[in-house]
């Protein structure tokens, strides 16, 4: 469960975000609009990888089919990306759309907002706002004189004010940046200032490894102080990848249940491969929801001392190692041996 900062709670179908609901992991259909078959493929793949909202985007008319045709072979709350069309928004919670991202202050006179306003209060539809450092109106970039932290969050709550003003409140916030300091700041800043649920993320992070890297310390650094209620690790990569770095991080902060997986960096005392053997053992765990922690360690000095409170481990010998549980030695196995008896030990738990 995520405690700290006290945001209000809506319903993205039926998965709740906010009011210290579980945070939740996103991503985007990266297949064209126009492929529907190909949408529905990866959204299947997306649900199966654990992805728990996920977002199409609706850039006309015609990707409106999109929403039908995913919500039928999936399971998961679906979100329309929508930019300056208002009767797009209003086609899509017709078709059954969970939520919509959509900045009212970019679809024209008030009564384009009111309609999108009313359409998804009549469903029960919450609205994202979703600020970058792209997307700040020119009023505020001329007090600001950049995309500042200050200028994303004056923003948003211009945005907020637009539906306040026809009595819609299913809102949730984003702000967004490829700065990882102005990310943060900015989500420190729309934290204090109002009480709606966040999205976090740190847009167009980069390819997979540096993409990783910002994101689990944008997004990351929040959450660990109970800043944030959704996620999304923008990939420059397959949106599966996006995925599973959210859930890792969630469990890496122990936000999630699941195996929590300890290994030593190796060093001379090391006599096994204890790479190959802590990549093994991390695969065949992936699917393991035991809340237990799994050690596999080079030696006896890394082994049942500094991994004493490990619920089952392996410390690696001259070509063999111990199996530990606790602390306490079982028993010797041969190196070619130490995979299936420790996942046999793992089974017993």
């Amino acid at each position: 469960m995520k405690t700290g900062r006290n945001s209000i709670r809506v319903m993205v179908g039926n998965v709740p975000m906010g009011g210290n609901a579980p945070v939740t992991v996103q991503s985007m259909l990266s297949v064209p609009s126009t492929d529907v078959k190909g949408s529905v493929r990866q959204a299947v793949r997306l649900e199966q990888a654990g992805c728990e909202i996920l977002r199409a985007a609706i850039p006309d008319l015609e990707a409106v089919k999109l929403i039908p045709a995913i919500k039928k072979e999936v399971h998961i709350p679906l979100v329309a990306d929508i930019h300056f069309d208002y009767k797009l928004a209003l086609e899509a919670a017709a078709a059954g759309i969970d939520k919509i991202r959509i900045n009212p202050g970019n679809i024209g006179e008030d009564s384009h907002v009111k309609a999108v306003a009313d359409a998804c209060r009549a469903r029960g539809l919450p609205i994202r706002i979703g600020v970058n450092s792209g997307s700040v109106e020119k009023h505020i970039l001329a007090k600001y004189g950049s995309p500042t932290p200050e200028a994303l969050c004056e923003s948003a709550l211009y945005h907020v004010r637009l539906l306040e003003k026809f009595d819609f409140t299913d809102i949730v916030i984003s702000l967004k940046t490829s700065s990882v300091n102005s990310m943060i700041r900015a989500y420190e800043l729309i934290a204090e200032r109002c009480r709606y649920p966040l999205h976090l993320g740190v847009t167009e992070a980069g390819t997979t490894r540096m993409g990783v890297l910002k994101s689990a310390v944008g997004i990351g650094s929040l959450l660990q102080r109970g800043i944030g209620d959704t996620i999304r690790v923008s990939l420059t990569a397959d949106p599966e990848e996006e995925v599973r770095a959210g859930l890792d991080l969630l469990h890496a902060l122990e936000l999630r249940g699941g195996v929590k997986f300890v290994s030593c960096p190796t060093c001379g005392r090391t006599r096994i491969d204890l790479i190959s053997l802590a990549n093994q053992v991390e695969t065949a765990l992936a699917g393991c929801k035991k809340d237990i922690t799994v050690a596999v360690m080079g030696c006896a000095v890394n082994g049942p001392g500094e991994a004493r409170e490990a619920d089952i481990g392996v410390a690696g010998g001259h070509g063999e190692g111990l199996l530990f549980k606790k602390g306490k030695i079982l028993r010797k196995v041969p190196e070619n041996q130490l995979l299936k008896e420790l996942l046999k030990e793992v089974e017993k738990l």
